[in-house]
């Protein structure tokens, strides 16, 4: 393997991952972190070292207990083999391309998800709903980043449509370009912390994403200028070194990353529609024309808005076409 200066704390190691190996293991395994995924093999970084492995483990079962960006993986020290992936924090997955009844994993141990939008006509609250739903599922801090900020007069209107999304929820907007302005993000991208950027293609995240490495290397490609959206260029998914020390990794945009049984979420980030439903004079209420709404009275009183209870509905109903065949395939 190449020989590097990382520890295995820069990589982002602590004591979740500590705690589950045995004294016996460390006597003849060492961990590594997997920084990408390739057909065929996997590259990982250890303490001082980086090199392949096999991209599969003897004797894992088909899905999750096999490796994705981000994981950290139990060596052989002898064969070089991966043993087991170690239990993770967290992981975003999405339906299998295809095959919808299949998920496929996207990327593990994220400490933070930065949510990128821009501040023109593609600036969406409906897709950072979606965003947000996905994140909270997950269990991952989620900020809301707003690029572009040197192409509207108006950044702060773009703040508050995004703030008032949820409570307490951190915004901030940057110019992808500026190194000052992007310092800003500092705080999530420390050494040994990782980052995740969700966004749409063309919303400026490679170009955020060089800005934070101090490079150039990652490809950008120009908005179509008639509805200010682009092209994808991310391709691999890879862990990327930040100036700060942290790790970065690009997931893929809304397209591609669908929600998946994603209930808890949708109730913390639609958290005042689920308490007031509880106050419907019927369980099964769907909050249409059924007498003691309290829904439909909050909408009435101007307490919520008809907009963002249309959003909820839509995410709702998506949640029970994804829940419904799952029930049916475990029975």
């Amino acid at each position: 393997m190449e020989t590097t200066d990382e520890t295995l704390e820069e990589l982002g190691w602590n004591a979740h991952f500590v705690a589950q190996v045995s004294d016996d293991e460390a006597e003849y395994c060492h961990p590594v972190r997997v920084m990408s995924v390739h057909r065929g093999k996997i590259a990982v970084a250890g303490a001082g070292s980086r090199g392949f492995v096999a991209p599969s483990i003897p004797g894992a079962a088909p899905g999750d207990d096999h490796p994705t960006v981000g994981d950290w993986l139990l060596i052989d020290g002898a064969s070089q083999l991966p043993l087991r992936v170690l239990g993770r924090m967290n992981l975003f997955k999405r339906r299998a391309p295809g095959d919808p009844r299949k998920e496929q994993m996207i990327a593990a141990n994220v400490d933070t998800v930065f949510i990128v939008a821009s501040c023109n006509q593609d600036f969406s609250v409906a897709r950072l709903e979606r965003y947000l739903v996905l994140a909270r599922e997950v269990g991952v801090h989620p900020v809301v980043v707003l690029t572009k900020t040197d192409l509207t007069d108006d950044v702060d209107g773009f703040v508050a449509a995004a703030r008032a999304i949820e409570p307490g929820l951190l915004v901030e907007p940057v110019d992808g370009r500026d190194s000052a302005s992007v310092a800003r993000l500092a705080t999530w991208c420390g050494p040994g912390k990782t980052v995740a950027f969700l966004g749409s293609s063309g919303v400026g995240k490679s170009t955020l994403v060089n800005t934070l490495r101090g490079s150039d290397s990652i490809a950008t490609q120009a908005i179509r200028a008639h509805d200010g959206t682009g092209r994808h260029t991310t391709t691999v998914r890879e862990m990327h070194r930040l100036a700060l020390g942290g790790w970065l990794l690009d997931l893929p945009g809304m397209r591609e990353l669908q929600l998946t049984e994603a209930a808890g979420g949708i109730a913390e980030v639609f958290d005042d529609f689920a308490l007031l439903a509880q106050d419907c004079r019927f369980s099964d209420c769907s909050h249409g024309t059924e007498p003691g709404c309290a829904v439909r009275a909050a909408i009435a009183e101007g307490t919520l808005t008809i907009e963002r209870f249309e959003r909820w509905r839509k995410l709702e109903a998506a949640e029970a076409v994804v829940v419904r065949p799952a029930k049916r395939r475990s029975r």
